[in-house]
């Protein structure tokens, strides 16, 4: 067990794990045993190892809703739906951008030469970049255009929606933890029927 620590601490800090963010440890986690070795390791904690419907992404949750896990889901849960809205105009803006038909998945690829080109020409899409920048949730001090695309793209990339395999080169892959997003915007639509806000009917039409 000793071995796999690394793995077990990066999961209880609430990392998501697919097969783009980490492809040795996700294929570590598709064998049953080693996963049942971690729930048993796991249960004093009132963790469990699961994942999602499609199987393309592993994450920690509670065994049993205690009061403290209640309590704990509700504060990630605030957390996340407070970058929701920015995080869907910026999942709109490189859809448009790009000219995608759908939203951003699990593998899609995002080269930021490309993305900055198709924006500094539109400048609708500038000025919608720009506005995204400036959101708390980016922080982007920058009133240039390629400086404020590097801030946002590198907070996603903190955020762990996004993976870049060689930091010197400018391409991303989209990670589990944004069909993550998708799920809990789908949850929030279906099962809560909470509006988000003025933009939200174009925003769930890429899903």
């Amino acid at each position: 067990m000793i071995e796999h620590g690394p793995l077990l601490e990066r999961l209880l800090e609430g990392e998501y794990i697919c097969a783009i963010s980490d492809e040795h440890s996700f294929h570590k986690l598709q064998n049953e045993e080693l996963v049942n070795d971690f729930n048993h390791f796991l249960r004093p904690l009132n963790r469990r190892v699961t994942k999602n419907d499609d199987g393309t992404v592993y994450f920690l949750a509670y065994c049993d809703l205690t009061q403290n896990a209640r309590q704990h889901l509700s504060q990630q849960f605030s957390a996340t739906v407070q970058s929701l809205l920015p995080m869907l105009e910026w999942m709109q803006l490189v859809q448009e951008a790009l000219g995608r038909d759908g939203a951003l998945s699990l593998g899609d690829t995002i080269k930021l030469q490309d993305f900055e080109s198709k924006v500094v020409d539109n400048q609708s899409l500038l000025q919608r970049l720009t506005q995204l920048a400036h959101d708390k949730l980016f922080k982007s001090s920058s009133d240039k255009p390629d400086m404020q695309i590097k801030q946002v793209f590198k907070r996603i990339k903190e955020l762990g929606y996004l993976h870049q395999p060689h930091k010197d080169r400018l391409f991303y892959i989209v990670t589990g933890k944004v069909e993550q997003l998708i799920e809990l915007v789908r949850f929030i639509k279906d099962e809560e029927n909470l509006p988000l806000d003025d933009n939200t009917p174009e925003q769930e039409a890429m899903f």
